[in-house]
């Protein structure tokens, strides 16, 4: 590998600053405050309902807190439990997230503008968090594996299509997805597995001794597994139309975060040799119940239901874990670090499909009213039935789940041929990556204290365990 593959000197700032750079220009050109008046109200995808948030323009600040915890430690300590990566793990999550959440916000209200102008307020912020946390699943997939700049290219290419797709599913194809399974968790998962496969690194098929964790860095991991698990029924109210919904979509996240849990840790228990429990299954299949009740999160699914979702969620993610993302490496090509396809990837099918069947069973509030009576007026104007207006009823009521089947095809279409597409740019020699022995180690790319080096250095000749015994 030649030298210029890791040497950043160059390369690394001059690609931020330009990215930001044209970001500013970009935002002095098109961005203001949302002043409120009558051509702020709109809030962007997702945000519907929330017009009655600009009464009280900081009423959804306590929920954009609790999500902007989840990307910065949530998602980042969560990738702490490799053992010699802790700095990029963290460090690098912070350094996405914040060109993501800025370059989010400009694409995902570009379809929005009014006068020319995007009109920035804390529903809009919250929306462009969501975006950068499509790019925090993939890199989750990628971890240890790709340059600080590759994964600036990664952002930027990843939240341009994340943003096409959720038009697309939101406001054309009319999908309902509060909570994002299908939108922000199958999306990022796919388009990851996308990018690892073409970045794919015969040298790792038989492992890296860096690859792995340490006991404090398992418990670092476990700070990010408690921070999502606490804060995720924000991140699935978040966007809900106030009132009702809001706190339906609490209430089923709630419940099924709690169901999930249990599952996997039972599920870990009955696989591992013993019954003990594997701290990478607990670290993160207990979070699959977020991911997979977020599409019919808001949808009256009842607790019971939510807590069904969830139960499924952490038998399949924990399965994945331990069966799963083995077969996807050795014989797929795909060296999933984090296992995001467990954890973000099944859970956001299983949201879809859960989605598809609330909205069958129209468990979603309005539609089933607004339908129901359109129906009865129908049939009260009817002096006769015929075979062909049971099936346009029927039409008419299954119209919502092809919606959301639409919406599940389109996120799993895009971020496939998306990451694909993104991967061969990242592929490209100029941008740079660590040669296979330097993998999943921070040293590469960070300054590290001496006295790690040291340790590094006795590790690597084999006398660590010598010389603290002579001590």
């Amino acid at each position: 590998m030649p030298a210029y593959a890791t040497n950043m000197r160059i390369k690394f700032p001059i690609l931020a600053l330009i990215l930001e750079a044209v970001t500013i220009v970009l935002y002095t050109l098109f961005v203001v405050y949302d002043t409120g008046d009558k051509h702020g109200h709109d809030g962007g995808h997702h945000a519907a309902g929330n017009e009655s948030h600009h009464e009280t323009p900081m009423k959804l600040y306590p929920l954009f807190q609790d999500v902007h915890v989840m990307i910065f430690i949530g998602f980042g300590f969560l990738m702490t439990f490799l053992k010699r990566y802790g700095f990029s793990s963290v460090g690098i999550n912070l350094l996405l997230a914040a060109f993501g959440l800025q370059w989010g916000l400009l694409l995902q209200n570009v379809w929005e503008m009014h006068g020319g102008k995007i009109r920035v307020s804390i529903d809009r912020m919250i929306n462009a968090d969501f975006s950068t946390a499509t790019v925090l699943i993939s890199f989750g997939a990628v971890l240890g594996k790709t340059s600080p700049v590759q994964l600036l290219i990664m952002t930027l290419l990843e939240i341009t299509i994340f943003c096409i797709n959720e038009h697309l599913v939101v406001e054309v194809i009319k999908a309902s997805d509060v909570g994002a399974s299908m939108t922000i968790h199958a999306f990022g998962a796919y388009f990851g597995l996308a990018v690892a496969r073409v970045l794919y690194r015969p040298g790792l098929r038989n492992g890296h001794e860096n690859d792995g964790s340490v006991y404090h860095s398992d418990l670092f991991a476990m700070i990010g597994t408690v921070f999502l698990w606490m804060f995720w029924p924000s991140f699935n109210s978040a966007i809900a139309d106030p009132g009702d919904a809001q706190l339906t979509a609490v209430i089923n996240t709630y419940f099924s975060l709690a169901a999930c849990a249990l599952a996997a840790y039972a599920t870990s228990s009955l696989v591992e040799k013993k019954g003990k429990l594997d701290m990478v299954h607990i670290q993160n299949a207990t979070l699959a119940g977020g991911v997979a009740v977020g599409t019919c999160a808001d949808m009256n699914i009842q607790p019971s239901g939510a807590m069904l979702i969830g139960i499924v969620a952490g038998i399949i993610s924990t399965l994945g874990f331990k069966f799963l993302t083995p077969i996807l490496a050795s014989n797929l090509g795909i060296q999933d670090t984090c296992g995001v396809h467990n954890l973000h990837g099944m859970p956001g099918i299983l949201g879809g499909l859960a989605g598809i069947v609330a909205a069958a069973l129209q468990r979603k509030e309005g539609y089933r009213a607004v339908h129901s009576h359109l129906c009865c007026f129908y049939l009260l104007t009817r002096h006769q039935l015929f075979i062909s207006d049971f099936i346009l009823i029927s039409i008419y009521f299954s119209v919502s789940a092809a919606t959301q089947a639409g919406g599940l095809a389109s996120s799993l279409g895009f971020a496939l041929v998306g990451g694909l597409f993104t991967g061969l740019i990242m592929k490209i020699p100029f941008w740079g990556q660590a040669p296979d022995q330097n993998c999943f180690d921070d040293s590469i790319y960070w300054e590290v204290p001496e006295e790690e080096k040291e340790t590094e250095e006795r590790l690597a000749h084999g006398d660590y365990s010598k010389n603290k015994a002579e001590a």
